[in-house]
C-alpha cells in the first residue's frame, strides 16, 4: 500500500510538470508576433484560404481557447462534436481514432488516443513526426549512457582501490575536465578532430545522420555516423559516475562489513566485487538513472552539431519555422519521457536500498 501511494504521488507531481511545460510553451508562442497562417501558406496568399487555415488550426479563437481545447485534445478522454466541422471542438476520423461513449446535448463523450495536432509547415500528423525522429535520439541516448556507466564505473573502482597513487590522480584530473567540458563544446572539438582531421585514419564523417532513406526508398543505417555523437554526449556522465563510484567505493570499504569479510579470510575480488561494489552502487545506479532523462534533452545540442537527425535537430527546425504543434508535441514527449524516468529512478532506488523510507 505505501508503495502505490509513492508511486501515486510521483506520478501526479509528474502530470503537474507536463501540465506547466505545456502552459508555458503555449503562452510563449502565443507572445511572439507571428502569424502561424502566413508561415503556413506563405505572405502572398488569398484571405479565403487564410481563414480556411485559421479554422483548421483555431488560430481565430483567443489562445486561452485554443489551450483549452489542446488539453481536450490530449485527454484520453474527452468532449468532442462530430458532425460540424466549423465547430472547434469537431474531431475528424483522418486525425484520430475514437470511440463514442455518450452523448450530452451536441457533444459526444468519446474515447480516444492522445491528439498532437498537424504541422503547419508539412501537415503531418505531429505524433507520426515524433515517432519517426524518436527512434535516432533513443539510439544515441541509450548508447552514451551504457557507454558512460561501464567506463565510469571501471575507472571508479580503479581509482578508489589505488587512492592516492599516480592513477587516482590522473582519473580524478580527468574527471574534472570532463564535468567541466559543455556537452556542445565537446562536440564541436570531437567533430573536428576525429571527423576532419583525422577523417583518413578513423573513417568517420564529422556530421551525418544515423537513418536516411536512398533513392530506392530503402531504409539504410549508417553506424560510424553514431560514434562521435555517443562520445560527445557521454564525456560529463562518465566523468561524473567515474567521481561518484570512487567516492562511494572508498566509503564502503571503510565500513564494518568489508572488515569481517577481511577477518574471515574471504578473498580480495570476492570482498571487493561481491561485497564492496554491490553496496556502492546504490547511489550510482540513482545518478544514471537520472543521467538517461537528462540525455534526451542533452542530445538536442549534439544532434545539431552533428547533423544528427532526431528529436534534437526536428525541435530546432519547428523553432525556426514556428511550426506550433511541432514544438509542442516534441517538449511534451521529452518532458514525459523525463518525468517516467524520474519516476522509475525513485522507484528503483526504494527497491535496491532498504534504508530509504517510501514514504
Amino acid at each position: 500500500m505505501q508503495l502505490i501511494k509513492f508511486i501515486s504521488k510521483r506520478i501526479l507531481n509528474g502530470l503537474l510538470v507536463i501540465v506547466g511545460v505545456i502552459v508555458f510553451i503555449f503562452v510563449l508562442f502565443n507572445v511572439l508576433p507571428v502569424n502561424s497562417a502566413n508561415m503556413t501558406l506563405g505572405q502572398r496568399t488569398d484571405k479565403a484560404s487564410l481563414k480556411a487555415i485559421e479554422r483548421e488550426f483555431r488560430l481565430h479563437l483567443p489562445w486561452y481557447s485554443r489551450l483549452a481545447y489542446y488539453f481536450n485534445d490530449l485527454s484520453p478522454l474527452s468532449v468532442h462534436k462530430l458532425s460540424d466541422d466549423s465547430d472547434p471542438s469537431w474531431i475528424s476520423p483522418r486525425q484520430v481514432s475514437f470511440v463514442k461513449l455518450f452523448s450530452i446535448g451536441e457533444k459526444t463523450i468519446v474515447l480516444k488516443e492522445p491528439n498532437l495536432g498537424r504541422s503547419f509547415q508539412s501537415r503531418r500528423l505531429v505524433s507520426e513526426i515524433v515517432m519517426e525522429n524518436f527512434p535516432p535520439t533513443a539510439v544515441l541516448a541509450l548508447s552514451a549512457i551504457f557507454l558512460a556507466s561501464v567506463i565510469g564505473i571501471v575507472l571508479g573502482v580503479f581509482a578508489a582501490l589505488k587512492q592516492y597513487s599516480f592513477w587516482d590522480n590522473a582519473i580524478l584530473f580527468i574527471s574534472n575536465i570532463g564535468i567541466s567540458q559543455p556537452s556542445f563544446f565537446a562536440a564541436f572539438i570531437i567533430a573536428m578532430m576525429f571527423g576532419y582531421y583525422l577523417h583518413h585514419l578513423t573513417g568517420l564523417d564529422p556530421q551525418g545522420p544515423l537513418i536516411w532513406v536512398d533513392d530506392e526508398g530503402h531504409t539504410v543505417y549508417v553506424w560510424r555516423n553514431l560514434i562521435l555523437p555517443v562520445i560527445a554526449l557521454g564525456i560529463r556522465p562518465v566523468a561524473i559516475i567515474a567521481q561518484l563510484t570512487r567516492s562511494s567505493m572508498l566509503d564502503t570499504l571503510s565500513m564494518d562489513f568489508v572488515r569481517t569479510a577481511k577477518a574471515k579470510g574471504l578473498s580480495y575480488y570476492v570482498i571487493i566485487f561481491k561485497h564492496a561494489l554491490r553496496n556502492a552502487l546504490n547511489p550510482v545506479i540513482t545518478s544514471i538513472s537520472g543521467w538517461l532523462a537528462a540525455l534526451f534533452t542533452g542530445a538536442y545540442f549534439i544532434e545539431e552539431v552533428f547533423n544528427y537527425n532526431g528529436l534534437g535537430s526536428q525541435t530546432i527546425y519547428a523553432i525556426r519555422n514556428f511550426d506550433f504543434p511541432v514544438v509542442m508535441g516534441l517538449s511534451l514527449f521529452v518532458a514525459v519521457v523525463f518525468v517516467v524516468m524520474n519516476i522509475l529512478t525513485d522507484v528503483l532506488y526504494a527497491a535496491v536500498d532498504p534504508r530509504v523510507r517510501v514514504v
